[in-house]
């Protein structure tokens, strides 16, 4: 006979009862609670906020700060087009091609930015989310179609 989810049972000793504290002296939990004596971590709130090191400059204010990151940074999988000799003329160059030929990798494939190294053998249409000037010229130069994708 097949098991039902209502014979469904945890393993024995997996579940454990919590700790009763404040319960009476019979409990071996009474009076202070399992908090000890007097000090700092026996009060109500208790104890020290994250990164507190008793009084010492903290970590975090010890590490210079440097520079500044702006909110909206757009990060670019840069490709040159020195690495487009692996597509045959005619074809369409987009980031998922692009993947396909490991030029780069998947999780970069948001956003992909064309850049004019090299030169390029055939006539391509490239469909990229930015492109440098001197690549665009290179493209259509050659023969090829450059279309800038939103993003």
């Amino acid at each position: 006979m097949a098991m039902r989810l209502d014979q469904l049972r945890p393993a024995p000793g997996a579940k454990k009862a919590p700790k009763r504290v404040g319960r009476g002296p019979g409990s071996g939990h009474g009076k202070t609670s399992g908090r000890g004596q007097k000090g700092q971590k026996a009060r109500s709130g208790g104890g020290t906020r994250p990164g507190f090191e008793g009084g010492q400059m903290p970590l975090y204010r010890r590490v210079p700060k440097r520079g500044f990151v702006p909110r909206d940074r757009r990060v670019y999988a840069v490709v040159n087009l020195r690495s487009l000799g692996a597509f045959t003329a005619g074809s369409v160059v987009d980031p998922d091609r692009l993947v396909e030929a490991g030029l780069i990798k998947k999780s970069e494939r948001g956003l992909v930015k064309l850049l004019g190294e090299g030169e390029v053998a055939g006539s391509l249409t490239v469909k990229v989310h930015a492109i440098s000037e001197a690549a665009r010229q290179k493209v259509v130069s050659a023969g090829g179609t450059v279309e800038v994708l939103p993003g």
